[in-house]
């Protein structure tokens, strides 16, 4: 009785219109994994048309234990774990780098046999963190204008690019940028004075010369042939339909084909080999040719309200740590959004990363829920504080 009853407490406190708008997302996204991956399913795994459903249940069911397992862990004890997160999953970014095997362009997979582990996104929500807990134990020292602040400046960008850096080793463009993003977000956001910023940025920018310069001599280059092929190439992808603007120009075609209200659940035609795992990166051109613009738009303002409540509670929470993770999860889920669909519109270059809720994927969506789960436990602790002053 006492479990459920804090069951029902927890509930009652958290973040309800965020909670509902985020499971309806995974729900409809879901359901939709069995539509967009029944070629993939049949023809390369060899499997029935739910194989890629199944095994995604599986993903979220692992993710809804570590979601309840982290909004029942205090943000105040985040200071103690974080350094064992952060040793973990940097080790595992190093060993790509050093063991990895390339995939698909990229070194980015473990593979532990029973599954896969992607730890480029695992470093996400651990970037966050740390952003967060250096902003609030340095605060008081960086408002202090007596004080120098070069080391801790440096502590700071440390930390924070080391990860960007490691998985665009790794070949992971998308995931290096989304990475870098959000370490520029929060440092833009930090309590870090305007000077000590602009100078701090010149010099990475010198040093990121250096680094890039010694790659090319050791390397002879600094982006891999697929890389500069999709940066160079992404205006006008259906007159390079041949190469590289195949994906591209076939999710057009999705989208086109779709029209207001679309063609129906399962009637897809660009889902059988024209679009290359259409339940993954590019799931949302699926999504746009059976359901039509009206439930795209639907999507859209299903991300817009997430985005909005999680800025809502970054404003509102008393603690400058929960605040910058709020600012740093809200980035998260933006930049996903932006690179997926700007390199699907063929807005931007074409990277190759998920988007959220709605995307096929086993480390990312971990992640991203995990991460939502520290999003309600701030929202918790919060209202639980409003009742202890009333």
């Amino acid at each position: 009785m006492k479990l459920l009853k804090k069951a029902v407490n927890t509930f009652s406190d958290m973040d309800k219109v965020l909670f509902f708008t985020t499971l309806i997302l995974i729900i409809f996204g879901t359901l939709n994994i069995v539509t967009a991956s029944s070629r993939e399913a049949v023809v390369n795994a060899e499997a029935n048309l739910f194989y890629y459903f199944f095994k995604h249940m599986v993903i979220l069911a692992i993710s809804f234990i570590a979601f309840i397992i982290v909004i029942n862990i205090k943000t105040k004890d985040y200071s103690g774990l974080l350094p064992i997160i952060y040793i973990i999953v940097f080790g595992m970014n190093l060993y790509l780098i050093l063991k990895g095997v390339t995939t698909r362009g990229a070194n980015n997979w473990i593979d532990l046999k029973f599954m896969k582990i992607q730890p480029s996104e695992l470093a996400k929500p651990t970037l966050i963190l740390a952003m967060s807990l250096f902003f609030q134990k340095y605060y008081k020292k960086l408002k202090n204008v007596k004080e120098k602040h070069d080391m801790i400046i440096w502590e700071i960008i440390g930390f924070g690019l080391i990860f960007p850096i490691l998985v665009f080793l790794q070949k992971d463009l998308g995931t290096a940028i989304i990475l870098f993003g959000i370490f520029v977000v929060l440092f833009i956001a930090s309590p870090i004075s305007k000077k000590e910023k602009v100078k701090s940025s010149f010099i990475c920018i010198a040093i990121l010369a250096i680094l890039l310069l010694v790659r090319v001599s050791i390397s002879g280059y600094i982006l891999s042939d697929a890389q500069e092929s999709r940066l160079k190439n992404f205006f006008n992808p259906c007159s390079k339909y041949e190469g590289t603007g195949y994906q591209v120009c076939n999710a057009f075609i999705a989208i086109n084909n779709g029209g207001l209200t679309g063609v129906g659940i399962g009637k897809s035609t660009q889902k059988y080999s024209y679009i290359p795992e259409p339940h993954t990166d590019m799931v949302f051109a699926i999504i746009a040719e059976e359901n039509g613009v009206l439930i795209c738009s639907l999507i859209f303002l299903a991300y817009i309200i997430i985005i909005y409540r999680i800025l809502k509670l970054s404003m509102k929470t008393k603690s400058l740590q929960n605040r910058y993770i709020c600012l740093g999860t809200a980035t998260y889920i933006f930049l996903h959004i932006l690179v997926n669909l700007g390199g699907l519109f063929g807005i931007i270059p074409l990277t190759g990363v998920p988007l959220p809720f709605l995307s096929y994927g086993g480390s990312f969506t971990l992640s991203l829920i995990t991460t939502l789960g520290v999003i309600q436990a701030i929202h918790i602790e919060m209202k639980n504080e409003r009742i202890k002053v009333k």
